[in-house]
């Protein structure tokens, strides 16, 4: 359907304008849609009837598009000149439910609105000023929405501020678990840190303590601290300083040290260090810092350890260690140098106990004792060689079980019975005899072994007895070698009668008898056997003229790989009886100890 309407009044204009209001409303407009269309109509009218001349509006319905119930209105204003149609100059539409539609959906009730437009001026008053109902009821709706809006911007406006304190909240949980974060790092640090410190203090003490050398745990002080803890370690000791007579320039702080017994750190910056006392650096090397730790002993301190810092200065936890480290060094080289000092009184004692071997014609005697290497050196191993009333000599090498001062006692006291009884005459085995009885005696709870070997000079052999004790090993003048092992007798001193008995083996000129302790060829998991094999192999190996002109050479050249890369737990005694070889006339050789 097709309307058309001429423009030229103000009159015109607004039927115009109220016949589209009512048109669209006729055909289901909605309220916003007829706002807009009469909105934009009314400017276009505005705007025609300022520029004058006849105008003329056409509003077209259609039935329903392609959607079914759907149609649509079209509003054209276009100019008249000269009575004749011109080109279109506005055209805008919408589309409508249709007519007799489902009305403007959003409940206004006005789609059965007819489109007839009032003649009167009256009713033409009173329907353009209904026509601003539609504005009317759209200004309710925008006050109703803008309340809304209101209200949902203040919801917003609470959301917005909770949802900043949330994010102020999980910002300050960030921040705080940051920081307990950083803080186990930092004790986890810690915690490796002082671990790392203790397995080292432990190590170390374990190094120091290991040994009763104190050369040996100064040498190990570089070896434990450079690099992780110095750069270079030097050990002050006053005693070897005092022995030296050395004028060895030492720095301010070693010797503020010494004096007080305090640590002191010696730079051109405070240290800080926790017990330790600041000095300026020192004149000797301005630009190097020292931390000079004493080290203590029981009474006065020993000695300085000067240290010098490694890349990065020293901490707090690190100062501490290192005095504690310094201590255990000092307890260390204290205790080593106790022992060393009760070792060689030990071993004075030991060996002014051993007498010297006497000279005999024909007879060639040398002997070596050589100490534990572990323990205090004083045990009661002892070899002796004396003469009785009717010429014969009479060697011995004896063993006292276990060591100390009351094993070297009871040694001194069985060799000086030994001499005694040995004044009476009487062969080893009588002699070995009387001395169990003696020991048995006078120390029930303690043993010992013995061998005795008689040389004669009217007899071509050598009478021989033991008690518990490793045989002798004789040595033919052509090397041959064979061990003299003849059933012995128990150990003297046992709870057990018994008559030790005596044994013989021919010794023609040129042989050689050695006598030794269980030390020279007992080794742990191994027995004694092998050791009495590489003995006799050893003696073997000798030349008969190195025996007979150089028996002390020999006597180091048999020791020598019995006792290579060995560490004794026991004394070391070797007696080797060398007799000497023939003469021009028959007789025998005459050599001397």
């Amino acid at each position: 359907m097709t309307r058309t309407w001429q423009i030229t009044t103000v009159d015109d204009a607004a039927r115009a304008r109220i016949a589209v209001a009512r048109a669209a409303a006729a055909h289901g407009a909605s309220t916003v849609e007829r706002t807009r269309l009469v909105t934009a109509l009314s400017a276009q009218l505005r705007q025609c009837l300022l520029k004058g001349g006849g105008w003329r509006l056409t509003l077209r319905t259609s039935g329903p598009t392609r959607e079914p119930g759907r149609g649509r209105l079209t509003v054209s204003l276009d100019a008249e000149t000269n009575g004749a149609e011109g080109g279109p100059s506005w055209r805008a539409g919408l589309d409508t439910a249709g007519p007799g539609g489902d009305g403007t959906g959003d409940g206004t009730g006005d789609r059965n609105v007819p489109a007839r437009v009032p003649h009167t001026r009256a009713a033409l008053a009173d329907a353009l000023l209904g026509a601003d109902e539609d504005t009317s009821r759209l200004l309710g709706k925008l006050t109703e929405q803008e309340r809304l809006v209101a209200f949902h911007r203040e919801e917003l406006h609470q959301t917005n501020q909770g949802v900043l304190a949330l994010h102020a909240e999980l910002d300050t949980a960030g921040r705080v678990q940051r920081e307990l974060f950083d803080a186990e790092r930092r004790a986890r640090t810690e915690a490796e840190g002082a671990r790392r410190r203790l397995t080292f203090l432990a190590d170390a003490s374990a190094a120091l303590t290991a040994s009763l050398n104190h050369e040996e745990i100064l040498g190990h002080l570089p070896r434990l601290l450079v690099p992780d803890y110095a750069r270079s370690v030097d050990v002050w000791l006053f005693a070897a300083d005092d022995r030296a007579r050395g004028r060895t320039a030492r720095p301010a702080a070693a010797v503020a040290a010494a004096r007080t017994g305090r640590p002191h750190y010696a730079a051109d910056h405070p240290g800080g260090l926790p017990g330790v006392d600041d000095l300026p650096p020192s004149a000797l090397d301005p630009r190097q810092p020292l931390l000079c730790i004493p080290l203590p002993s029981r009474h006065t301190p020993l000695g300085v350890l000067t240290l010098t810092p490694p890349r990065e200065r020293w901490s707090a936890d690190d100062a501490v260690m290192l005095v504690e480290l310094a201590r255990r060094a000092g307890v260390a080289i204290d205790h080593a140098q106790r022992f060393e000092h009760n070792r060689d009184i030990a071993e004075t004692l030991q060996r002014a106990l051993l007498t010297d071997l006497p000279a005999t014609p024909g007879l060639n005697l040398a002997a070596r004792y050589l100490p534990a290497t572990h323990g205090l050196n004083i045990g009661g191993d002892w070899y002796d060689a004396f003469r009785q009333p009717d010429g014969a000599l009479v060697t011995v090498v004896g063993d006292v079980t276990g060591h100390g001062l009351r094993a070297a006692v009871m040694m001194s006291q069985l060799r000086t019975a030994l001499r005694a009884y040995a004044v009476d005459g009487g062969t080893p085995g009588r002699l070995l005899t009387r001395l169990h009885a003696f020991l048995h005696h006078l120390q029930p709870d303690l043993y010992a072994t013995a061998v005795i070997a008689r040389f004669h000079p009217d007899e071509p052999e050598v009478t021989w007895a033991a008690a518990g004790h490793p045989p002798p090993v004789l040595r033919a003048p052509d090397g041959e070698v064979r061990v003299l092992d003849a059933r012995p007798g128990a150990m003297l001193g046992i709870p057990l009668h018994q008559e030790i008995r005596d044994h013989t083996a021919l010794i023609p000129p040129g042989s050689t008898l050695a006598l030794y302790t269980d030390g020279l060829v007992e080794r742990r998991r191994e027995g004694i056997d092998p050791g009495i094999r590489r003995l006799a192999e050893a003696l073997s190996a000798e030349r008969a003229a190195g025996l007979d002109h150089d028996l002390e050479g020999a006597a180091d050249r048999i020791l020598d790989p019995l006792l290579r890369d060995s560490r004794r737990d026991d004394d070391v005694c070797l007696l080797l009886v060398h007799l000497g070889a023939t003469d021009a006339d028959g007789g025998p050789g005459r050599t001397s100890a």
